[in-house]
């Protein structure tokens, strides 16, 4: 036996440290979900998916076992050591978009790379709505114009 096949035996056999034995694997999803809380908690994002995704999101959480959820408007592709992570946004109006961005990108790399040890190489943001104040008013219970 070579010296290196002897390191490398000492290094993955009885006397590696235990926490070294062995492989995990990250899911996809769990990566996915990370990423959307993430990205959720920062100021100025009211939600994510937009447009038509947002929409068949909403109808998806109606019906039971409709998906969605959290990982509504994010796709991550995950690797052994590294992962990318694609987030559609809905920003809040008066926002600064540039800044909501950063604050996304840094806050979800940070909780990735923490929770999953998993580089993140890149996070791409598309901004696909404005949240306007009224939104809310418009799309509440069904009511009459007229009262």
């Amino acid at each position: 036996m070579t010296e290196g096949a002897t390191a490398l035996k000492e290094r993955t056999g009885a006397g590696a440290p235990a926490e070294t034995r062995g492989r995990t694997s990250i899911a996809d999803g769990v990566v996915a979900k990370i990423a959307g809380m993430a990205a959720r908690e920062v100021p100025g994002i009211h939600s994510l998916g937009a447009g038509m995704a947002r929409a068949v999101g909403a109808v998806r959480g109606r019906v039971p076992g409709g998906g969605g959820g959290v990982t509504r408007g994010v796709k991550v592709e995950v690797g052994e050591r590294q992962a990318a992570v694609d987030l559609d946004i809905v920003v809040e109006y008066g926002v600064s978009i540039v800044d909501v961005a950063g604050d996304a990108r840094s806050h979800v790399i940070s909780a990735v790379e923490r929770m999953t040890g998993l580089e993140v190489v890149e996070v791409n943001i598309a901004v696909g709505d404005v949240h306007l104040p009224d939104d809310e008013e418009e799309t509440g219970p069904d009511e009459g114009r007229v009262r």
